[in-house]
């Protein structure tokens, strides 16, 4: 088979976590518009790790133990107050962070199956934590200690505001975790599977596979949405905005995906999510903004809105800074990197692909003295 530029069609591995086929998106066989709609983020990463979705018991003990995990070791912040804050990426404090985890926990280097669980429960409850415990310290704020009667989504905005969350603002922030879980073989993901396909330790993977996110390849397209959005300001400017980006061959932020040819199915529930909050806040120039981009977008350039589009505005209304959208992303994600971690070492085999070599012919070895 020849080289192909960024494996691109390739297939790497046999996976029963998620699929994507004709533009549907499902999580082991559930289609994401129902899980969106009906389903919570606790109850979707049972269904990654666990092949199916809970029981009401079921779901109540999963729910308890990861409450019960998402306390961070006071270390982990007071190393966080040493860094450099003030130019500190949010991405690369996080994957410090979470490869210091792994020092503190016990059975880091437990490769049974119950501690891979356990340690994924950790991961999954901590991250949050992480995540919001640092944009507070960069603040000059102590973290907040989360919750054990919130979900992961209000808990979250709880630690990251000091103010309970209302109904909407949950069930915004728990839809954009869902939507976000898992992705197929994303390039986090992959690299993800490569780490621990070695056998390294779950810390190891996770850390690895936010190191691939931190790329503005694959995380940050949100953040850039956004900054965009705050570049045009105002609905009157859009037409003009996008007439000098085609002019000058910009990429917009926000459309467009290798995979999905027909629309990313993920963006319709942000975008819908985006008007209430728009709404709800008196901020409605932004959802309107991303409709007029949409429109243009459409019809000039024949491209639709990716999951990242909407995504900007929602995680805006809710008041998050725009470059905690990709830790985000991570707090989000965490759960279908853990589902693929825990696939890679039920079947494990070291992923080692081969290189087409381009470069010279053979050469003969020329002695130092010798050579011009």
């Amino acid at each position: 088979m020849p080289a192909t530029s960024g494996l691109e069609g390739v297939v790497a591995t046999t996976s029963a976590i998620s699929s994507i086929v004709n533009s549907v998106l499902r999580y082991k066989g559930y289609n994401i518009d129902d899980l969106a709609d009906r389903s919570t983020f606790e109850e979707v990463v049972y269904l990654l790790w666990y092949d199916k979705l809970p029981n009401r018991d079921e779901f109540e003990a999963f729910k308890k133990e990861l409450a019960e995990n998402a306390d961070v070791p006071a270390e982990i912040f007071e190393q966080m107050k040493a860094y450099p804050l003030k130019n500190a990426h949010p991405m690369a404090v996080l994957r410090t962070a979470v490869s210091a985890l792994g020092l503190f926990d016990d059975e880091a280097d437990d490769m049974s199956d119950e501690a891979n669980k356990r340690k994924a429960i950790r991961l999954q409850a901590k991250l949050p934590t992480i995540v919001a415990g640092f944009t507070r310290i960069r603040d000059g704020k102590d973290p907040i200690a989360p919750r054990k009667d919130l979900s992961l989504a209000a808990n979250f905005l709880y630690m990251l505001f000091g103010r309970e969350p209302n109904d909407v603002e949950i069930k915004a922030f728990d839809k954009a975790l869902i939507l976000h879980a898992d992705h197929e073989l994303n390039a986090s993901t992959f690299t993800a599977r490569v780490a621990v396909a070695t056998l390294s330790d779950i810390y190891s993977g996770v850390t690895a596979a936010i190191s691939a996110l931190k790329g503005p390849l694959h995380g940050g397209a949100n953040e850039r949405v956004m900054k965009m959005l705050k570049e045009i300001g105002s609905i009157e400017n859009v037409e003009s905005y996008l007439e000098k980006a085609f002019a000058n061959k910009e990429k917009i932020m926000g459309f467009g995906h290798r995979v999905y040819k027909t629309g990313d199915p993920r963006a319709k529930h942000l975008k819908e999510m985006s008007r209430q909050l728009t709404e709800m806040n008196g901020e409605k120039k932004w959802y309107e903004m991303s409709v007029k981009i949409e429109e243009i977008m459409k019809k000039e350039k024949g491209l639709l809105p990716n999951v990242d589009f909407y995504s900007a505005t929602v995680y805006h209304s809710l008041g998050i800074p725009h470059d905690i959208f990709t830790p985000i992303f991570a707090v989000s994600r965490v759960s279908g990197w853990l589902a693929h971690i825990l696939e890679q070492y039920a079947n494990n085999r070291l992923i080692r692909p081969r290189a087409e070599y381009v470069g010279p012919e053979a050469r003969e070895y020329v002695p130092i003295e010798d050579r011009k």
